[in-house]
């Protein structure tokens, strides 16, 4: 990989950190939070999933702006918005303030998973594309790794306050990145003015492609189960495992390791075998690997080692799926690409909204309720892999 590519993969990557990084980070903090506020477990989670809605809806905005003025400005709105919210919610009184300008740091955050895609896509296509992916989620991966412990390192002398800060100061050096290092990808030329007729036209195309919405939502069910363990893995390892907020941070980092290993392999796999040939058996893996954990939990294997096994081995699967069907689904749509990644990243964000209240509502602080969940996942995201795979279409080309 030339120093180019591998900049541009640092740049984006640490541009697409600032919204996994607002959730990695404060998970630790989430009892605490609970306890200071003085709000209920599923009210505390509910900060997670107001800030997974504005991160999804809000992308449908930031596409289409990012393709009307460029891929930057819109970015430098984002990333401005993140950090005042992220003050705000330094300073929130109430559960349900936190939860509201968590709402206004999610339609700041979706500025940061939005157009990095759409810059891609400007770039590279087909399994170079994949490959800067993937190099950009090797850089997300940190998140889950190391979010946690600092979280957790930040919030022993100061308080969960002061995880908002820490995010919020992110967000500003990712802005100054932006501004310096990151080049404007879509020239002038290429731009699409505003006309909303041309935006509902954009939006007509990818809700009829076929491939697009199943790629799409394969990857959204994927990413859904990760978002299911996000809001409940700190009650459970803390709650019913009895670790520590430092143990908390050190064993989430361990289901974030699967992924991390596994995506840096779906490039070279692609290349060799054909990126939906990927997409298929990573999906049946993750299916396999999911109902194979939920079957130990119901029949009462409550192991902590187990489980921490088992979430990594289905993660592995998921660093295949979510880079690739990421690539896919945005291969014949070039000349809309900021729309296609937005309504992609908000689709892929709702599903992950709508696993969390589903799961709050069964929630009781077991392990079962989290494996349960998975599985569900991995079995609709079979499903349509089945349905929507088989299928000739230009968005499973091989490019």
């Amino acid at each position: 990989m030339n120093p180019g590519f591998i900049k541009m993969a640092l740049i984006l990557g640490l541009l697409s950190c600032v919204g996994p990084f607002a959730i990695d980070m404060y998970l630790p903090a989430l009892p605490q939070i609970a306890a200071s506020l003085d709000a209920p477990v599923e009210l505390t989670q509910y900060t997670l999933m107001s800030f997974f809605i504005a991160f999804g809806v809000s992308q449908l905005f930031y596409g289409p702006a990012a393709d009307m003025f460029g891929r930057k400005p819109p970015l430098y709105f984002g990333l401005g918005l993140f950090a005042a919210a992220s003050i705000g919610c330094a300073l929130a009184t109430s559960i349900e303030w936190l939860i509201a300008l968590r709402f206004l740091q999610g339609v700041g955050a979706a500025a940061g998973m939005s157009i990095p895609r759409a810059v891609i896509r400007d770039c590279y296509t087909g399994t170079r594309a994949t490959r800067l992916m993937t190099t950009v989620m090797l850089v997300i991966s940190i998140s889950p790794m190391l979010a946690p412990l600092v979280g957790s390192l930040v919030i022993a002398p100061f308080g969960w306050p002061a995880v908002f800060i820490s995010v919020g100061l992110a967000a500003l050096l990712g802005l100054a990145l932006a501004f310096w290092s990151l080049p404007e990808t879509l020239p002038e030329k290429h731009r699409v003015p505003f006309r909303f007729s041309a935006m509902v036209r954009a939006f007509y195309t990818l809700f009829r492609d076929r491939g697009y919405m199943g790629l799409t939502a394969i990857g959204g069910l994927g990413m859904a189960s990760f978002f299911i363990f996000l809001s409940t893995s700190s009650f459970i390892y803390t709650g019913h495992y009895g670790l520590t907020p430092t143990q908390f941070s050190l064993a989430f980092s361990l289901n974030a390791v699967g992924f991390f290993i596994a995506s840096q392999f779906a490039a070279t796999l692609g290349e060799r075998f054909g990126q939906v040939i990927v997409v298929r058996w990573a999906v049946a893996g993750f299916a396999v690997s999911a109902t194979a954990m939920f079957v130990l939990f119901s029949l009462g294997a409550d192991s902590f080692p187990l489980l921490i096994s088992m979430l990594m081995l289905s993660n592995a699967f998921l660093g295949l799926v979510v880079p690739t069907t990421m690539v896919l689904s945005l291969e014949a749509h070039g000349p809309i690409a900021g729309t296609a990644a937005a309504l992609g990243g908000a689709l892929q964000m709702l599903l992950g909204a709508v696993g969390i209240v589903i799961v709050s509502l069964f929630f009781e602080g077991q392990p079962v309720s989290l494996v349960a969940g998975i599985a569900v996942c991995a079995l609709l995201a079979q499903g349509l892999s089945m349905m929507t795979l088989r299928f000739e279409s230009p968005l499973a080309s091989e490019g």
